[in-house]
């Protein structure tokens, strides 16, 4: 293991010990695609994406999008563990007064770029970002992240017909499929199959890889800004609540209670992985 992949391991494992430093105060979340998604949210920060946490406003920053925005303590994570704001604001996710909702606000935290909630609008707001920084003669990018689940709504096949009409090669999306939802896996309740392919119609150029291998999903993007006339999407195969020692294994675990002594254990299961990569 080079020291890039080490530090990008330590990062996502950092993301997924935050997003549980801040849900432990009212013992309950969206324990599951916070999980899910940590490792890609660390390739994005800790490689990818052009970001200054003191100058969150910067103009030739990399825009980014969570349409699948239930999973907004996972990207405070990320951005509480870069420096945009104090770890403690951690503590008060979805809590009265709170400026971490539970869904992600541009106009409460530093480093959103736009409030989501409702799946299915990501995909819009994201491309209307893009759209404008081509215009602004603006080169950065935009990056989106959809659920699968969230791939049920006819919204993001909209915004894929325009992405690929008006060649926003600036557009990276990563799909998050981890085969869940909120009541069930994605097969039983509206099968979208082969995600890849079907972009692959939409025009769009597409990538499969293991959501959980920071170094395969780093190349994927690599690959993806080489594209100068399609937009582009990574479908991230992964595992809801990965490494989340009471949540990996549990069929329902979209949104999760848990216990002090369940807390206590995924806990001690990440700061082992920590020391190990530290």
């Amino acid at each position: 293991m080079d020291k890039v992949e080490r530090n990008l391991r330590l990062l996502a494992a950092q993301i997924r010990k935050t997003v549980l430093y801040g849900l432990g105060t009212s013992k309950a979340g969206h324990i599951g695609g916070a999980m899910s998604m940590s490792d890609a949210l660390a390739v994005l920060y800790g490689k990818e994406m052009k970001v200054d946490p003191n100058n969150p406003k910067w103009e030739e920053r990399d825009r980014l999008v969570v349409s699948k925005g239930h999973c907004g303590p996972a990207v405070y994570a990320a951005l509480a563990v870069k420096g945009f704001f104090p770890m403690e604001w951690m503590l008060t996710i979805n809590q009265p007064e709170t400026k971490l909702p539970s869904h992600c606000d541009k106009n409460k935290v530093p480093g959103i770029d736009m409030t989501t909630g409702s799946l299915g609008q990501g995909m819009s707001t994201a491309l209307g970002i893009a759209w404008g920084l081509r215009y602004q003669q603006n080169d950065a990018y935009t990056y989106l992240f959809l659920g699968d689940g969230e791939c049920d709504e006819g919204q993001v096949w909209e915004g894929a017909l325009f992405a690929s009409t008006k060649k926003l090669n600036h557009v990276i999306a990563l799909i998050d499929k981890n085969e869940k939802q909120l009541d069930g896996y994605t097969k039983d309740i509206c099968n979208v199959g082969d995600l890849a392919k079907k972009f692959e119609q939409f025009d769009w150029y597409a990538q499969d890889v293991d959501g959980h291998d920071v170094m395969a999903i780093a190349e994927a993007i690599e690959n993806a800004k080489k594209q100068n006339e399609k937009p582009s999407v990574i479908v991230l195969h992964t595992v809801k609540g990965k490494d989340c020692t009471f949540a990996e294994d549990v069929f329902y675990n979209h949104h999760m209670t848990f216990t002090q002594e369940q807390l206590d254990e995924a806990n001690q299961h990440l700061d082992q992985l920590i020391a190990k990569l530290s």
